[in-house]
């Protein structure tokens, strides 16, 4: 069980968890996960996290089916620049492996923000913090527990 099925079951938060054969081959992992459970892919995010230009990790919450605007995360979070962090500072500091990061549970409670579009679901489905694990839940409770701002981060 990951820390992010653990905080949702601990605080017994409304959700379900998904399960599938991770392929080791697969080239994007949100995708994949769109394909063997059959979601809708505009509801599946992936969780992604940048290095401001002050040192700063944040998170980044995006839908699996477009690229992060780095500028568009940098002006959400009132910085100049936004590049992604290296992948040993994310696993780092989310404690999780690229891949299977979860928004949820992470090692240090990072600034968070999640795209907007999550605003005109009723659930949207997110890393469970292990590859092959999708969790399914309200936007609104995912922005609550990682006390998330909603803001355009898609790029077009």
């Amino acid at each position: 069980m990951t820390p992010a099925i653990k905080l949702l079951e601990r605080g017994k938060h409304p959700h379900r968890v998904l399960k599938y054969d991770h392929d080791k081959q697969a080239e994007s992992y949100g995708l994949e996960a769109v394909e063997k459970l059959s979601l809708p892919a505009p509801a599946v995010f992936k969780t992604l996290v940048a290095e401001l230009d002050n040192g700063k990790l944040v998170v980044a919450v995006v839908p699996v089916t477009h690229q992060l605007n780095l500028k568009q995360l940098a002006k959400a979070a009132k910085a100049k620049k936004a590049q992604m962090a290296a992948p040993a500072k994310v696993e780092s500091s989310s404690g999780y492996v690229l891949g299977g990061v979860s928004p949820l549970g992470q090692k240090k409670a990072l600034v968070t923000f999640i795209d907007d579009s999550a605003n005109q679901l009723d659930t949207l489905y997110c890393s469970a913090g292990k590859r092959g694990l999708e969790i399914e839940l309200s936007p609104q409770l995912l922005a609550t527990l990682t006390r998330a701002t909603f803001a355009p981060l898609a790029a077009q």
